[in-house]
């Protein structure tokens, strides 16, 4: 016989989520795994002793986790979803009759905490992860990536002193036809500090924007992002987002100008745990981050007590004095030159004992100065030949060009660094290393942007931007956490499983023989 299902609803019901989740239910595993209670004593500072009581510390935690969990990335969204799913609300610890806190209540809890609860939070849960046997420690693999600014680009400005950088940028903004129609978009408020507001660019700065922007109107209807007013001839020396003053122009090639935030990663090579991560400026090369991750990084696994050996990072990171750094704190590093360095002018051998380098016709070439590169910002060495040596050299024309008199050139300081570095680099050990970051470090970075709610900073500010970072590695390292622990026990039972088939003829014998001797002792 047909059944059709009538529905109606109950006065009243009887109901446990316990008996309605499954064991194997994810959220049903992290909360027996998540252990927050610590939070209350970390964040008892931050309330007052009367008034009205505010979301529990421990609520809004697992409420941002479960966003980054689910790849949502607003607050709004997040509470709506939420509240449409049973095993969720039995992770908040909520039944299925009470209401969720209001969602502008996350945004002003994680406004009110600082940084550093975000951060205690993340090493607690790393600390899970080394206990599992997760973290080997020895070789960590470093990568930056940019992230996308909560501010557009179309309402940036100019910064101060306008009466001389309007002007200047007159003679050399240039718009694209397809522009020249729009308004320009202005923020209501500018957050802006006077420092951010004032022009950090030199004269030959300005005029190598100048330069820049001659070449690029050629093609500026055909370049990427050509419809957005804000995406070219903008520089972070001439202009800033007054939405978000800490947020930077920053590019990569084939794709659009945008605000930006830099996120620099971590990664243990041993299950791709992250133990660090951190949101900086995106104004700034990759090299300049590097001296203020690797002592934090050592610190946090050294109070762990694991040893950190090998630092793994791409090209980005090259640099001699970075090479020096890591040498000194007793660290191997794997990251290989950028396409700039020379050991020095082809044919020349250098001499390590005298400091010198003898020319393709054995003459000396003899060790200047130390200085200061200005465009480069980098320690270098000057080397030059008397011009009385190279007047006689039959090679004159070739080595000197056609206004040179006497053969000069410079090396970077830390050239002995480099050349041990490089040596490393292209080793059998060393093309290993750079498998294992690409096979590490930047599945991670896509997994966090795709899948964990990192395509987006939904804050505003460095210091908000550093917290969401933090989020999204913490439920990186949970759902990595659950799944390894998952595998041991299943892994334990079928080895145990393995050993009994294999070896139950001799468990058998084993049986009948005591139950033999039994029997005689009992005769």
């Amino acid at each position: 016989m047909q059944g059709k299902k009538k529905y109606q609803e109950k006065l009243f019901t009887q109901f446990l989520m316990s008996d309605r989740i499954p064991p194997e239910n994810f959220y049903r595993r992290l909360k027996q795994a998540l252990d927050l209670h610590f939070l209350y004593e970390l964040t008892r500072s931050y309330y007052g002793e009367s008034g009205q009581k505010s979301i529990d510390p421990t609520v809004f935690f697992k409420l941002c986790l479960v966003g980054y969990l689910e790849n949502i990335i607003s607050d709004r969204q997040l509470i709506s979803h939420c509240s449409l799913r049973i095993d969720i609300l039995y992770f908040l610890g909520y039944d299925i009759d009470e209401e969720l806190p209001w969602h502008s209540t996350i945004s002003r809890t994680r406004q009110l905490y600082p940084e550093a609860i975000f951060e205690e939070v993340f090493t607690r849960v790393l600390m899970m992860c080394i206990e599992k046997g997760m973290v080997s420690g020895h070789t960590q693999a470093i990568d930056s990536a940019p992230v996308k600014a909560n501010a557009s680009m179309d309402s940036l400005e100019l910064k101060v002193p306008e009466e001389e950088l309007e002007e200047h940028l007159k003679k050399i903004r240039q718009l694209s036809a397809m522009d020249k129609d729009k308004p320009i978009r202005k923020a209501k408020i500018n957050k802006a500090t006077p420092s951010q507001k004032t022009v950090s660019a030199s004269k030959q700065e300005l005029t190598a924007i100048k330069g820049r922007n001659k070449k690029w109107s050629k093609d500026q209807d055909q370049r990427p992002g050509a419809g957005n007013k804000g995406s070219k001839y903008t520089s972070n020396k001439t202009h800033y987002s007054p939405t978000d003053p800490d947020a930077k122009i920053s590019v990569k090639p084939g794709k659009a100008r945008k605000l930006n935030y830099m996120s620099q990663l971590s990664v243990d090579t041993g299950h791709h745990v992250i133990t660090d991560i951190r949101a900086y400026m995106a104004d700034k090369k990759d090299s300049q981050y590097l001296q203020d991750i690797v002592p934090r990084l050592k610190n946090r696994l050294n109070r762990q007590g694991l040893i950190w050996k090998n630092c793994v990072a791409d090209t980005g990171y090259s640099d001699g004095e970075n090479y020096a750094f890591l040498e000194k704190i007793g660290l191997t590093s794997y990251i290989p030159p950028h396409g700039t360095y020379k050991g020095g002018p082809e044919g020349f051998i250098y001499n390590k004992t005298y400091d010198h380098y003898v020319c393709p016709h054995v003459k000396i070439v003899l060790f200047k100065k130390v200085f200061n590169d200005y465009r480069t910002h980098t320690k270098k060495k000057e080397y030059r030949i008397s011009s009385k040596i190279c007047r006689a050299c039959p090679m004159k024309r070739q080595c000197l060009g056609k206004t040179a008199q006497e053969k000069k050139f410079s090396v970077t300081y830390y050239r002995e660094e480099y050349e041990r570095n490089n040596q490393r680099v292209n080793s059998k050990r060393g093309r290993y290393m750079k498998s294992k970051r690409q096979s590490t470090v930047e599945p991670v970075f896509g997994t966090l942007t795709q899948f964990m709610g990192l395509r987006k900073i939904n804050t505003i500010g460095i210091q908000q931007a550093n917290k969401v970072m933090h989020l999204s590695a913490i439920a990186y390292n949970l759902k990595k956490y659950l799944k390894f622990i998952s595998k041991v026990v299943r892994s334990d039972a079928n080895s145990l499983t393995t050993y009994l088939t294999q070896n139950i003829n001799n468990i058998w014998g084993e049986i009948s023989w005591y139950n033999l001797f039994n029997n005689i002792e009992m005769r």
